[in-house]
């Protein structure tokens, strides 16, 4: 008999909260977002509810109205780090972007992540929009949205290809032949690209888990298409369950045409969760994050997303009709929410509000520990879903709630595990470990 199908729950560590108002809730300090101790103890609060992995997003830039909230300031493979030396069983997954990053450097810190962790790894490849990315790079303007999915396509077949550049029995160690390395066993990533000139080996060997699991974050097209290729797991944003199924159905026939086998790749939707222990108690701490948010940062936050100066517009009428989905930038993103505001028929401040705030551009449950477990369940088990990227409100309140009151329910409902089963990430995410094979020349 097959193995249950179990669902998957990842903590996308956001700083203070995924509300653009989570650093202004009492109790909670304004410098928690370069404090050691806090990162390392919310992603072992995440450890005590036996979530897959805890999630870093990054950003190569300063954002926009930085001096209204906090923001993914420490590089997330350092913060990683720490986090696996005070954990044992939680994954560890880290954004890159492949548009400002060389495919060797990133290989190595990844591979070493993953040693270091005891297979543990996972690495979140996305593509960068923003100009002011671009000018901390050299360049004048972000490269088009064909141009970076291409480069990211070939970033992805270049890290695969240095991961694999090690045979799994290459390190002999033999001391009675004086043999280290079997050289025979070590294969050169003799890469030459569009983007990209490697020659060399990778200088650290395979893990425990193979390599790093790979994930991707877009729903566009392109984004479609290097899913299809290359992730193993993919963060969605999707506001009704059919969005997601219609997405997932795309993603994995395209992954089968190119070869894949079925079920080869895990759609993980992001989850914004308010809790409270009655409805009304949970619309209260809405109401009182939304009171402490800043008109400004939400402005900001919409004007970036569908590029557009907001500022212009009645903030209590609906969208113009006319608004399009921007050709560049966050395309996927920006297509939920213009969806989601015609469909509701909500006007700029009431989507803002929805939206954490506009700290999230995902789906919001507002609800009682119950309600949650049971659309997480609906979710799961209809398919539209294999897990969640856990967004909650502030923390580490919100997570606390979310690990002590929905996890016992998801439990209960027989779709989350007890304890542990295994050690890697991919034993979590119950993902093969992957098999060597030649690079590509």
């Amino acid at each position: 008999m097959a193995a249950p199908r179990r669902l998957h729950l990842n903590l996308n560590f956001l700083s203070a909260g995924s509300h653009a108002a989570a650093w202004l809730w009492p109790g909670n300090r304004p410098d928690a977002f370069v404090d050691p101790t806090y990162l390392v103890e919310t992603a072992r609060l995440a450890e005590r509810g036996t979530f897959d992995a805890v999630f870093l997003a990054d950003h190569p830039s300063m954002p926009a109205r930085s001096d209204l909230r906090p923001f993914q300031a420490l590089e997330p493979s350092i913060v990683l780090t720490a986090i696996a030396g005070a954990t044992s069983h939680i994954g560890l997954i880290g954004t890159i972007s492949s548009s400002y990053n060389a495919p060797w450097n990133i290989a190595r810190r990844f591979a070493s992540l993953d040693i270091i962790s005891g297979g543990r790894a996972g690495i979140n490849i996305v593509t960068t929009a923003d100009w002011t990315a671009a000018f901390n790079f050299g360049s004048e303007a972000a490269a088009d949205h064909a141009t970076r999915y291409d480069r990211a396509v070939e970033f992805t077949d270049v890290l695969k290809a240095l991961w694999n550049s090690w045979q799994d029995d290459a390190l002999v160690g033999d001391k009675a032949t004086g043999v280290f390395i079997d050289r025979a066993r070590v294969n050169p990533a003799h890469h030459h690209g569009r983007y990209f000139q490697v020659q060399g080996a990778l200088n650290v060997p395979r893990s425990r888990q193979g390599h790093p699991v790979i994930l991707q974050a877009g729903g566009s097209d392109d984004g479609l298409e290097l899913a299809a290729r290359h992730a193993e797991a993919v963060f969605t944003a999707a506001h009704t369950p059919e969005d997601s199924l219609t997405y997932a159905h795309r993603l994995r026939a395209r992954a089968e045409a190119l070869g894949r086998p079925p079920g080869s790749v895990l759609v993980l939707p992001g989850l914004v969760t308010i809790i409270g222990g009655t409805e009304t108690e949970a619309q209260r701490r809405e109401e009182e994050l939304n009171a402490l948010t800043s008109t400004e940062q939400g402005v900001t936050w919409i004007s970036g997303l569908l590029q557009i100066d907001a500022s212009r517009y009645d903030l209590d009428a609906p969208l113009p009709d006319d608004l399009p989905v921007p050709a560049d930038g966050m395309t996927t993103f920006a297509s939920g929410a213009l969806d989601k505001a015609r469909r509701q028929k909500l006007t700029l401040r009431q989507l803002i509000r929805s939206q954490a705030g506009g700290g999230s551009n995902h789906r919001a449950i507002v609800g009682t520990p119950e309600q949650i477990a049971a659309s997480i369940e609906t979710w799961f088990r209809s398919g539209a879903a294999d897990g969640f990227n856990v967004m909650p409100d502030v923390l580490p309140s919100g997570l606390e709630a979310f690990v002590d009151q929905v996890v016992p329910l998801l439990r209960r409902r027989g779709i989350f595990r007890e304890t542990y089963e295994g050690e890697t990430l991919r034993d979590h995410l119950g993902l093969a470990r992957p098999g060597w094979a030649p690079p590509a020349g």
